[in-house]
């Protein structure tokens, strides 16, 4: 049975996330069904993360198995027309080694995170960033940033219903920058690592974004590592702002 990568966009705002949930909406659900219309029978796909309800993806990447050998553009947009309306689009397909897995086979993982800057409601935005009123400092989030960077023990950071069998990690990029949106001025957040423990993305946010805030120093983000105590870590931020942006691999998958 020949296995196929699909690099998937999505919107995460009308799903439960990722993972195939009985009753409730999914990604997974959806480009499975999709898969059930191009061959009959149930399918399940494999991803390179979870994402959790409300995030979305840039580049999400899946593996599927299938009887019939496809040309992997008419695959994409077999599936692209059968997941209409729904926000879930293939933005590539490859056919992939035996032996390729889209979790295990990936090196690192990177991560988007987008704060709006301004008081008026956002409108084209909503559901796609994290809309705060007041201005941050992003130097001093950046120095807190700092902090994190390395293998450390990230217990301070780890949901506690994270399932990982270690809190130690290795974060290799948590950059942080202003730039000029649409709707107004945002930070980014650009968070890259191997794997990561549940919502430790959105707790660095929430946290980094209270140092730029004024409310934290730099030097609290560090004593809140060294804590390894999740009740020291700051605010967890919402997930409307969080996108997976790439997944990388020893090899280019889609060229």
């Amino acid at each position: 049975m020949p296995r196929y990568a699909l690099k998937v966009e999505y919107q995460g705002e009308p799903f439960a996330g990722w993972q195939r949930q009985k009753e409730l909406s999914s990604v997974q659900g959806a480009i499975e069904q999709a898969l059930s219309r191009i061959q009959p029978g149930d399918h399940t796909i494999a991803a390179a993360g979870r994402t959790d309800a409300g995030v979305h993806a840039l580049g999400q990447v899946a593996h599927c198995d299938l009887i019939k050998d496809w040309d992997p553009f008419r695959l994409s947009e077999a599936l692209n027309y059968h997941l209409k309306p729904q926000p879930v689009a293939i933005v590539k397909a490859a056919q992939v080694d035996d032996d390729w897995h889209a979790r295990f086979s990936a090196l690192e993982r990177q991560y988007l995170f987008r704060i709006l800057m301004r008081r008026a409601p956002a409108t084209h935005d909503a559901g796609q960033v994290w809309q705060i009123n007041h201005q941050l400092d992003v130097d001093a989030m950046q120095s807190g940033a700092d902090m994190l960077i390395g293998q450390h023990d990230f217990t301070t950071f780890r949901s506690s219903i994270c399932q990982a069998a270690s809190p130690v990690k290795t974060l290799d990029e948590l950059r942080v920058e202003r730039v000029e949106g649409f709707s107004g001025p945002e930070i980014h957040f650009h968070v890259r690592a191997r794997s990561f423990l549940h919502n430790q993305v959105r707790s660095f946010v929430g946290t980094l974004e209270r140092v730029g805030a004024g409310a934290w120093t730099p030097e609290d983000v560090r004593d809140a590592l060294q804590a390894a105590d999740r009740a020291a870590c700051g605010p967890v931020c919402p997930p409307q702002g969080l996108y997976l942006a790439r997944v990388g691999y020893p090899e280019p998958v889609f060229g």
